[in-house]
């Protein structure tokens, strides 16, 4: 725990790089028909104790970090991760990012930055994101939609605010989706004019898969507590959960299984401490019948 207070984490980070390319030349596709990549941008507050992470405040005496991530539907894997503080905003840290270009990149109104909006579309950066409900715009033109398909509107427009006319923003493309499962109608912001209207809907739906993300590292890799109380040892832990996430998936991507990774992980931990082969405990449609009943109690915590 020491040494994890002190010692840099970029060793977790380099090991973290190197997983992801391996596992970028095995992961599936996206889903999608286009070749683009695909990548969800959001972040996620972990809430820490004040006493324990001093230099943690975020408000009203409570303390937290910020853990922001890119998740790459190719595999639905993390495509980079970082520990910002709590009252740094997502839009000012997307700033500092370096997209591929041509990749397509989805995100929430939290995002919201005509400023940054400009920049992607110079750099030929696609991106899709929820508008915003006072955003002052007009309508230049307006396309057919088929409205069996859920599109209500299929529009180009200009926004008219004074932040937008300072940043020299673009025209913009706003499709409006009414979710008949939600009932709720939605309107989304992009610069990509050539896919169809109901597929800018279907990307900004896949934004949930980051949010599942979060959820299965918090429950399954442990990393709501933490073993220093630094920056860096939290960052340490962090990456080596992560890789531990890489690992479980290339497993899963190189040997075509067909088990999710929660169900891996678990066989993992189960038969940790017994000689088995791998690949034959992963492939089996059921846990094999020997297993120690005591087993269940070695599993990691």
């Amino acid at each position: 725990m020491r040494l994890n207070q002190h010692q840099p984490c970029t060793l977790y980070e380099a090991l973290f790089a190197r997983l992801y390319a391996r596992c970028q030349g095995l992961a599936p596709r996206h889903g999608f028909r286009f070749k683009n990549p695909l990548y969800s941008l959001d972040a996620s507050l972990i809430d820490l104790s004040l006493n324990l992470f001093p230099w943690s405040h975020y408000a009203l005496g409570k303390g937290a970090i910020k853990l922001q991530a890119g998740l790459d539907h190719r595999g639905m894997i993390p495509a980079f991760v970082d520990l910002t503080d709590s009252k740094v905003s997502d839009s000012d840290y997307a700033k500092t990012l370096t997209l591929p270009r041509k990749s397509i990149v989805v995100f929430d109104r939290g995002y919201n930055d005509y400023g940054w909006y400009k920049t992607l579309n110079k750099q030929g950066i696609y991106f899709v994101t929820r508008q915003r409900s006072n955003a002052r715009y007009r309508v230049i033109t307006r396309s057919t939609v088929d409205r069996s398909s859920g599109v209500t509107s299929d529009q180009m427009i200009r926004y008219t605010s004074a932040r937008s006319r300072q940043k020299q923003l673009p025209d913009m493309r706003r499709v409006g989706y009414y979710d008949a499962a939600t009932r709720k109608q939605y309107y989304f912001i992009t610069n990509h004019t050539r896919l169809c209207a109901k597929t800018i809907a279907e990307i900004y739906k896949q934004r949930w898969q980051i949010e599942l993300f979060f959820k299965w590292i918090k429950q399954n890799l442990k990393i709501k507590a933490f073993l220093g109380t630094t920056q860096n040892a939290m960052m340490t832990q962090i990456w080596i959960a992560l890789c531990v996430y890489l690992l479980l998936a290339y497993l899963k991507f190189a040997n075509h299984l067909k088990r999710s990774l929660q169900q891996i992980l678990r066989l993992l931990q189960l038969n940790l401490f017994i000689k088995r082969d791998l690949m034959a405990l992963l492939k089996v449609d059921r846990p094999p019948p020997n297993i120690n009943p005591f087993q269940a109690t070695l599993v990691l915590s």
